[in-house]
């Protein structure tokens, strides 16, 4: 395979949006060495080069210590848009534009933080990225599945009783096989969400099988589903992916971190592309998976040797499943196809 030389500066300046990328999971090592240094005397290291080698993925297990570990030093309202700062920061450098950050309030809960100093933490920080780092900030709140009935009452009052100016959508991530027990309690949060406005973006299809994507789409109404690779073992399932165009929010890496997937190599997002689903890129948990959003096109195009047409498509893709207003999205992609024809 001919590599193109200029792939990589095509990649930088591709104007993106990130749709699949979570709060905790998002802190790289200088917003994590900052909250440290604020909450000294936890697991986390204070001294650059050991957290470092602390934050150096190693294997699922790791991630999960390591996400915890981090989630322990978000203690005040102060922490949290240190993350969405750090975040946008991250991001600014990579051409991207927008993001749909998925925040877990029951976690802020659980550690005493009222939902009010929540928000206003995170409408703090969304005014700050705009402002320092040329990064838009929306958010979607998310269950995580695994604390039932209680995680989903919390998210869906934060959501409807202290929202953010920014939020946009309501999401249920976590662990996948967990989630049949509370079932009726997640389609409750999801009908109240959706009768509020809010989008339903939930995950399906990254732990376990068709079944779980199902389940998003007819009993959490679905309009974007995160990652949703699952979907391949059930034709009459992309059958209906295909002919709805629901998009799927793909992170390859994180698939394959997680062990989702053997390899890189394996991923099956050249298929799910050649099954004509909508299929956008994103990154889900990058410094924890030593990856970016950038890494991501690169994965996308040296290893599954994608073009600079069917990368461009990508990022299209992104902006049309986002939900920014229809006037931004109409200039990102109108940034997008002057790029690709420069």
């Amino acid at each position: 395979m001919t590599l193109d030389p200029g792939l990589d500066a095509f990649i930088d300046a591709l104007p993106k949006v990130e749709l699949h990328v979570h709060l905790i999971g998002s802190a790289s090592v200088p917003t994590v060495l900052e909250l440290a240094r604020r909450h000294p005397g936890g697991e986390v290291p204070t001294a650059e080069e050991e957290l470092r080698a602390f934050y150096a993925f190693t294997d699922f297990p790791h991630f999960a210590r390591v996400y915890r570990a981090v989630n322990a030093l978000v203690r005040e309202p102060e922490d949290v848009a240190t993350l969405v700062t750090g975040l946008a920061r991250d991001l600014s450098g990579q051409g991207a534009r927008y993001v749909e950050l998925q925040v877990t309030p029951y976690a802020h809960h659980i550690v005493g933080m009222p939902m009010r100093e929540v928000t206003e933490a995170l409408d703090h920080g969304a005014r700050l990225a705009l402002a320092d780092h040329g990064v838009e900030i929306a958010y979607i709140f998310d269950i995580p599945g695994e604390y039932g009935v209680e995680a989903a009452d919390v998210t869906v009052a934060h959501a409807l009783e202290e929202p953010p100016a920014a939020l946009v959508g309501f999401g249920l991530g976590g662990i996948e096989q967990e989630r049949p027990a509370y079932r009726d309690a997640f389609r409750d949060a999801f009908t109240a969400a959706r009768n509020a406005g809010l989008h339903s973006v939930p995950h399906g299809g990254e732990m376990t099988g068709p079944e779980t994507i199902w389940e998003v789409i007819e009993g959490l109404g679905a309009e974007r589903i995160g990652h949703g690779i699952a979907c391949l073992q059930d034709d009459r399932l992309v059958a209906h992916l295909r002919e709805t165009q629901l998009p799927l929010d793909v992170c390859p890496t994180s698939n394959v971190c997680t062990g989702q997937v053997a390899r890189i190599e394996d991923h099956p997002l050249p298929r799910l592309l050649e099954e004509g689903l909508f299929v956008t890129l994103n990154s889900d948990d990058p410094p924890m998976f030593a990856t970016t959003l950038a890494q991501e096109y690169r994965v996308a195009a040296r290893v599954f040797g994608l073009g600079r047409p069917v990368l461009a498509q990508l990022a299209r893709n992104g902006v049309t499943a986002s939900y920014l207003p229809d006037a931004r999205k109409q200039a990102l992609l109108a940034e997008i196809d002057a790029l690709v024809r420069a």
